[in-house]
């Protein structure tokens, strides 16, 4: 990576929430809608017509599975839904992208969510949550943008990367407890991907016997992540785990490590549980993986616009973070089995 990048642009969650008084127990009060039984949270439920702008297609079903989760939540709570779905392939596309935030805009929906690909997005961000129609529901981003102020997008929604971070960081420390060289792979340049592997980065700042030695911007493009790795482990002998923030370089990785015959000294991670990445786990391929609730994030997207629509956008927080659970090579296909029944609670 040619420069640095600084974490300071955003509040992290915690840091928000200590600075918005109230915001914990509405967070409180909102999780526990998301866990529960749909309730509808007033006595009509009308109508809504959401634009969803997504970057699906990729290894990952998640971006997937958050709009059929959507559809399904708010029509158990007695809303008549209307989704449009704009769908570009995640970080190449960033052209289409705008083009396609534009075409959602002008069909006048009540509800926009997308993603922060770039600043340029952001910049389209600034100018919708000024308007403040339609509102903006940013997925897959929870720490909130501080130059914003007070005038923030109407929800921020995704999984808690600081988290899943820890837990990787534990978990890579727990296991490989010595003196070792190792690199983080970005996903993208969006503020998400940013975010987790500057965590990683962080987290293990102060580990005097793990050295960071390279850091790669490889997109969500798994031939790239896999011709990164191999240009990596051929110029530098003593790397011994690489850091993946995504499904497509965990594999891409992975096949790097395995075409080199370094399956033996060199590993990574994976990072949202996908079949391929489950079965790479029980063979051994990989030290963990991350499974995120899936549905999470489609359910909390449902309730906060339930809830706007019966006059009850004061109950809906500014960020809702959706958990992961880190799965090691001991894990069974028993526990698997039951932690994918509770991620996905509608889009199975």
């Amino acid at each position: 990576m040619s420069a640095s990048v600084s974490l300071d642009e955003f509040w992290s969650l915690s840091e928000y929430v200590a600075r918005h008084p109230g915001e914990q127990e509405r967070s409180e009060r909102f999780a526990t809608r998301v866990a529960t039984p749909p309730a509808p949270p007033g006595p009509a439920g009308g109508s809504v017509r959401i634009a969803l702008v997504y970057p699906v297609l990729q290894t990952s079903s998640s971006w997937r599975r958050t709009r059929s989760t959507i559809r399904q939540r708010l029509e158990r709570l007695g809303v008549d839904v209307e989704i449009k779905a704009y769908l570009s392939h995640p970080g190449t596309e960033l052209r289409t992208q705008a083009e396609q935030i534009a075409a959602a805009v002008e069909t006048d929906p009540d509800y926009l969510v997308f993603t922060v690909e770039s600043f340029r997005h952001r910049q389209v961000i600034e100018r919708l949550i000024s308007r403040k129609r339609p509102k903006v529901i940013l997925d897959g981003l929870t720490t909130p943008v501080r130059t914003w102020g007070e005038t923030q997008p109407f929800l921020y929604v995704g999984f808690n990367d600081a988290r899943s971070s820890r837990l990787l960081v534990r978990n890579f420390l727990s296991n490989r407890p010595g003196p070792e060289r190792y690199a983080i792979f970005y996903a993208g340049q969006n503020a998400m991907h940013r975010t987790q592997g500057e965590l990683i980065r962080l987290a293990l700042a102060g580990e005097s016997e793990k050295v960071l030695a390279a850091r790669y911007y490889v997109g969500s493009d798994r031939n790239r992540a896999r011709r990164a790795a191999i240009d990596l482990l051929s110029r530098d002998s003593e790397i011994g785990f690489i850091f993946s923030t995504s499904s497509e370089i965990a594999l891409g990785v992975d096949d790097a490590i395995a075409e080199l015959g370094l399956t033996e000294r060199v590993s990574t991670n994976g990072w949202g549980a996908t079949p391929e990445e489950l079965e790479r786990l029980r063979k051994g391929r990989l030290d963990a993986t991350l499974m995120p609730m899936s549905d999470e994030t489609g359910i909390a997207i449902a309730e906060a616009i339930a809830l706007d629509l019966a006059g009850r956008a004061e109950d809906v927080p500014r960020v809702f973070a959706a958990h992961s659970v880190l799965l090691d090579r001991t894990a069974t296909r028993k526990q698997i089995a039951a932690l994918k029944r509770r991620a996905f609670r509608y889009s199975r």
